[in-house]
């Protein structure tokens, strides 16, 4: 909230994993991951978000020092925290880390990442990466007792999963908006700040983005869908024009 009252304005971080994945389907380098990042970039995004998975099934790990080279806009590093993604995160420096869980078998990330469960297993990664001066996230549910992990380990930022809200229709939808807006406000009554992301569409994003603690908003595969019949460009702009109208 600004001096006034009114909610302040949202950041958007465009994931461009999706595009990684068309490219990794056939090999090579078609699509050109730098020349989407560079149109995000143009289209009005805030932020790239990656995730470097273990069986790097999306980006590489060259592909991290390609995003930087082509854009000045800070990287979001999706990570789990493992030995080996925290030495690349080490050795590459990007702005942000968030910390999410990872499954071998699961197509994408299906749910927040136990912080309250494995404080003592992450806090050596999360220590270790804002003392490299590198901003942790912890990818969890909008549960109070996450809120107060992300307390304990002294994570500066939440990214609060939206996924069960995505997929829930009628009141179960409203339900879930309400546990995303009061795990928002705890959060940034804590000196935490509140992000969320996933399964976020042009049709249900502005609950979301209308919650006014809430200060950047990831993502990226139906950006990549849209992006098949409207163009990138077209479909970051779109989604831009619904955040800001939200606010």
């Amino acid at each position: 909230m600004n001096a006034a009252g009114q909610p302040g304005p949202l950041r958007l971080g465009v994931n461009i994993d999706h595009v990684a994945t068309i490219r990794n389907a056939r090999g090579g380098d078609h699509p050109d991951l730098t020349r989407a990042v560079r149109i995000v970039s143009d289209a009005g995004a805030d932020g790239i978000t990656a995730h470097l998975r273990e069986d790097r099934r999306h980006v590489r790990d060259a592909d991290l020092d390609r995003i930087r080279e082509a854009t000045d806009l800070p990287l979001n590093l999706e990570m789990a925290a493992t030995e080996e993604m925290l030495e690349i995160a080490l050795r590459h420096r990007p702005a942000a880390a968030c910390l999410v869980p990872e499954k071998r078998e699961e197509r994408t990330t299906e749910g927040g990442l136990d912080a309250a469960g494995q404080q003592e297993r992450l806090a050596g990664t999360v220590a270790r990466l804002q003392d490299a001066g590198i901003r942790v996230s912890l990818f969890i549910e909008a549960e109070e007792r996450q809120i107060a992990a992300a307390m304990k380990l002294g994570a500066p930022v939440v990214e609060l999963h939206t996924g069960r809200y995505a997929h829930a229709t009628g009141p179960a939808r409203t339900r879930e908006l309400q546990r995303i807006c009061d795990m928002a406000a705890l959060a940034a009554k804590n000196g935490i700040e509140p992000h969320a992301g996933h399964g976020l569409t042009y049709d249900n994003v502005q609950p979301i983005a209308a919650i006014p603690q809430l200060r950047e908003l990831n993502i990226g595969h139906f950006l990549v869908g849209e992006a098949l019949f409207k163009g990138l460009d077209e479909a970051v702009r779109q989604m831009r024009s619904i955040m800001d109208e939200a606010r």
